[in-house]
């Protein structure tokens, strides 16, 4: 757990620095990561800053990748990193996560449009997964997903549905390792989505890790239970750089991130779960075909 929070000093330092106009600010507390804590920073009743407080790797992590892809008019631009990296400032933006997301269609071609599209290869030639705990195969990624993930389903998953995700595993791993690996955001759902006017505005709380493109796409296509028809992932695919795979290639990463999701969904969204498990049937009636 992180120790106890000096509001008043930090907010007294980033006035020191000229980071912030005046002292006399509002602080908001926000609900954050695990461990980490978000706050507000509202100036005359107006909101202007975020301030994220959590463990010095996970913001050092946060700054690499933020720094990398600063170009990217979605995700925040820093304003201030504390020297000792147990915090960091971007601006406040105004909208929701989660919900008035409009159609998936609609926000899934700006995510791949405007973040996915802009994805840099990866320097790291020899590791995978979370940057913080590298591995070194995208298999031993998938095979730990699928363990961990295999418990959550409990009586809800069959048999067959778990040897026939465990085959899937294996083809997915097999192409990923001979394709391209990228600098990716690791967490690219809906909670981290901003929303504003039923349009997606801002990507938020990188969790960065090394992988396939296909990885960030289909979690992000897989975050929310609406719209998870071939028609949306066809649509949304014809724009992502990427180079071309059979469609039955591209149904089997989706199974899989959704067997992952509906795992997250069963822990944390419950009330999600009767439309995840709908498309679940969906996605395997698709893959008998293929």
């Amino acid at each position: 757990m992180l120790d106890k929070v000096d509001m008043n000093r930090i907010i007294n330092n980033l006035h020191e620095k000229g980071v912030i106009d005046t002292i006399e600010i509002t602080v908001n507390n926000m609900k954050g990561t695990t461990d980490g804590l978000v706050y507000i920073l509202s100036e005359h009743n107006e909101a202007k800053y975020v301030l994220k407080i959590d463990h010095q790797q996970q913001i050092t992590l946060a700054e690499h990748f933020l720094t990398t892809y600063r170009h990217i008019r979605i995700l925040p631009e820093i304003v201030y990193t504390d020297p000792g990296m147990t915090f960091i400032v971007y601006p406040y933006m105004t909208g929701t996560t989660h919900e008035n997301r409009g159609l998936k269609m609609n926000w899934m071609k700006v995510v791949v449009k405007e973040l996915f599209n802009h994805y840099e290869k990866s320097q790291q030639t020899d590791s995978w997964g979370r940057l913080q705990r590298p591995i070194q195969t995208w298999s031993e990624w998938n095979y730990r997903s699928l363990e961990d993930t295999r418990n959550d389903w409990g009586s809800l998953l069959s048999v067959e549905d778990y040897d026939r995700v465990k085959s899937i595993v294996e083809n997915i791993s097999k192409s990923a390792e001979y394709g391209s690996r990228y600098l990716l955001h690791g967490d690219t759902g809906v909670h981290n989505f901003v929303f504003h006017e039923l349009s997606l505005i801002g990507v938020i709380d990188p969790s960065p890790m090394i992988g396939p493109l296909l990885y960030d796409f289909t979690y992000a296509f897989c975050s929310s239970p609406d719209d998870l028809n071939l028609e949306t992932l066809m649509a949304t695919f014809s724009l992502l750089n990427h180079e071309p795979i059979e469609r039955s290639r591209l149904i089997e990463e989706v199974i899989f991130q959704l067997y992952c999701r509906i795992g997250i969904c069963i822990r944390f969204h419950p009330h999600d779960l009767e439309d995840y498990l709908e498309a679940w049937e969906y996605w395997k009636s698709l893959s008998k075909y293929e």
